[in-house]
C-alpha cells in the first residue's frame, strides 16, 4: 500500500480493534524471554526454506475466512476470533498463488486444493464488483462489501489487481488438466476477464485506486510511481476485455511523463526510481514484492528501469542500512534487518501498523521483509531466517510461520499475522526454488501482450 493508504490502514486497524484487544494494550517491556529454553535443531537451508514455505502456507490452508475458503485480513493468535470474517482481496491473491504452489509441493492433495479453489471462485463469482472490481474488505458471510474507510466502500483497483494475478496464475496452472481442472481454469478466467480497468480511468491519463457507488471518486488517488503499484498498470494493459486504451496512462500517469526517475544513490547502489514519499533511501520492502510475486524482474526492462536492478537495489540499501543501524537498535545487523509495513510497537508501548523502511524505522524488523526478499538476497535472507528461527523461536515462530514482526529493542513480539505479509514468504520462497509462479505468470499470452504495450522487454521470456 502506499504510504497515504498505509497511514488510513493504520487507522481503520486501530479503530476495528475493540479496547480490550490486545493489539491495543501497552506492552510490558519483558513480556517474553530473551530466547526459548530449548532451542530448535539448526536446520540445513533447504530444510528451512521448505519448513518456512510449507509453515506459512498454513496461514492460507488452516486459517481461511470459513464460508469462502479466502485469506483472512489478519489472525491473532491469542483471539482467533478478531475479524474472523474479513476477507482481505489482495491477500486473497497471494493466497491463489499460495494455494498452488502448495499444491504443486504436496503440501495439499490436488484433488483437496481444486475444491478450495472453487470453493473461492464460486464465491467471488456473486460477491460484490463495482466495475469489475472488487472491493478492499469482502464480508465473508455474506460477499458484500466491508467499507476500509468511509469512503473506501467500493472498488479497489490496486487490490483487484493483485487478485487477478492469482487468477491468471491459478488458471494457468490447470488450464491443460482434465475437464475438471479446465473448468475450474475457466471460472478464474471469466473472474479476471471482468474488471473494466478503463473505467478506472476517470477519463484521465492515469488510472485511480477506488471508485464508490455513493462518493464517487473523492478517494482521489491517482497511482503514480513508484510504489507496489506497477502491476496494476500491467494488468490493466494486459485486459482482452477491458484494457487502458493505450500507453498514455502509463507514461504519463504513473511513470510521470518520466519524472519517475531517480539520480539518488545510498551506499553505493543507485535508487532508479522515484520511491513516493521515501525518495532518500528506498520506501518498504513490500514495493519489491507485491508486484513481482507474478511479475519476473529477471531481465525485466522498459524505458524507465531495469527492474531486477530496481528492486535488487532498494533490498541492498534496506540491508546496508540496518547493518550500519544508524539509531543504534538493539539486534540489528547481518542477520536481523528488514523494514516493511507490519504490525509495529509505539513509542509508548502500544502496537499500531506502521510503514517501516530506513526513513520511519522504529526498531521493528518484520520477518515478511526478509523471507520474501529470498529472490533477490538469498544469503542475507537466509540469514534471518536461520537467526530468527533458532535463537528467537518461542517470540517469532507460530503456527502459521514467523509472527508478522519483532523487536528486540524492546523484547517484544507481535504474535499474530496479516495476510498481505504471510502471502509474499510463501510465494517469494517458491519463486527462489522453482520460479514456478513467476513462470506460470509470465508464459500468459495476455501477461506478456500487456508489457509489451506498456513498453516492457523480458530478455528471459523472449519478448
Amino acid at each position: 500500500m502506499k504510504l497515504l493508504h498505509l497511514l488510513l490502514f493504520s487507522a481503520v486497524l486501530l479503530t476495528d480493534c475493540s479496547s480490550s484487544d490486545p493489539a491495543n494494550a501497552t506492552v510490558p517491556e519483558n513480556p517474553t524471554p530473551e530466547n526459548p529454553t530449548v532451542p530448535p535443531t539448526p536446520l540445513s537451508d533447504a530444510d528451512l526454506l521448505d519448513l518456512v514455505e510449507k509453515q506459512t502456507f498454513k496461514y492460507f490452508w488452516d486459517y481461511a475466512e470459513t464460508n469462502s475458503g479466502m485469506a483472512r485480513e489478519r489472525y491473532h493468535v491469542d483471539d482467533p476470533s478478531n475479524d474472523e470474517h474479513v476477507i482481505t482481496t489482495g491477500g486473497s491473491g497471494f493466497g491463489l498463488m499460495s494455494l498452488v504452489a502448495g499444491i504443486s509441493r504436496g503440501y495439499v492433495s490436488r484433488s483437496e486444493g481444486i475444491d478450495r479453489l472453487n470453493k473461492i471462485a464460486n464465491f467471488l463469482n456473486t460477491a460484490d464488483r463495482f466495475h469489475g472490481a472488487w472491493s478492499h474488505w469482502i464480508e465473508g458471510t455474506t460477499g458484500h462489501v466491508k467499507p476500509f474507510g468511509t469512503k473506501d466502500n467500493g472498488g479497489d483497483l490496486v487490490e483487484t489487481s493483485f487478485l487477478t494475478v492469482g487468477m491468471i496464475t491459478v488458471r494457468e496452472y490447470f488450464k491443460n488438466g482434465n475437464a475438471e481442472e479446465q473448468a475450474l481454469a475457466q471460472k478464474y478466467d471469466e473472474l479476471w476477464k471482468g474488471v473494466d480497468w478503463d473505467w478506472y480511468r476517470n477519463g484521465q491519463n492515469v488510472l485511480y485506486w477506488h471508485w464508490s457507488p455513493e462518493y464517487d471518486w473523492q478517494m482521489n488517488f491517482p497511482l503514480e510511481g513508484y510504489n507496489e503499484c506497477l502491476i496494476t498498470y500491467v494488468m490493466a494493459a494486459a485486459s482482452p476485455t477491458h484494457p487502458i486504451i493505450n500507453a498514455d496512462s502509463y507514461h504519463t500517469g504513473w511513470a510521470r511523463s518520466g519524472a519517475i526517475v531517480s539520480g539518488n544513490v545510498q551506499y553505493g547502489f543507485p535508487l532508479i526510481l522515484k520511491h513516493n514519499g521515501a525518495a532518500q533511501y528506498g520506501g518498504p520492502l513490500f514495493w519489491s514484492h507485491y508486484s513481482y510475486l507474478g511479475l519476473n524482474p529477471k531481465q525485466l526492462t522498459d524505458q524507465y528501469a531495469s527492474y531486477w536492478d530496481v528492486n535488487f537495489n532498494q533490498n541492498k540499501i534496506d540491508y546496508l542500512y540496518c547493518v550500519a543501524n544508524p539509531l543504534g537498535f538493539a539486534g540489528y545487523g547481518a542477520n536481523y534487518w528488514g523494514l516493511t509495513a507490519s504490525y509495529s510497537r509505539n513509542t509508548d508501548g502500544s502496537v499500531g501498523y506502521d510503514a517501516h523502511m530506513p526513513s520511519n524505522d522504529k526498531g521493528v524488523i518484520s520477518p515478511t521483509a526478509a523471507v520474501s526478499s529470498v529472490v533477490y538476497l538469498p544469503t542475507e535472507s537466509l540469514a534471518v531466517m536461520h537467526n530468527l528461527y533458532e535463537n528467537y523461536n518461542a517470540q517469532t515462530w507460530g503456527p502459521a510461520g514467523f509472527y508478522d514482526a519483532h523487536s528486540k529493542q524492546y523484547n517484544w513480539s507481535a504474535k499474530r499475522y496479516l495476510a498481505i505479509d504471510q502471502g509474499p514468504q510463501v510465494v517469494m520462497i517458491e519463486n527462489y526454488r522453482s520460479e514456478l509462479l513467476w513462470n506460470l505468470f509470465m508464459n500468459a499470452p495476455e501477461v506478456q501482450q500487456g508489457l509489451l504495450n506498456l513498453g516492457f522487454h523480458s530478455g528471459k521470456y523472449g519478448f
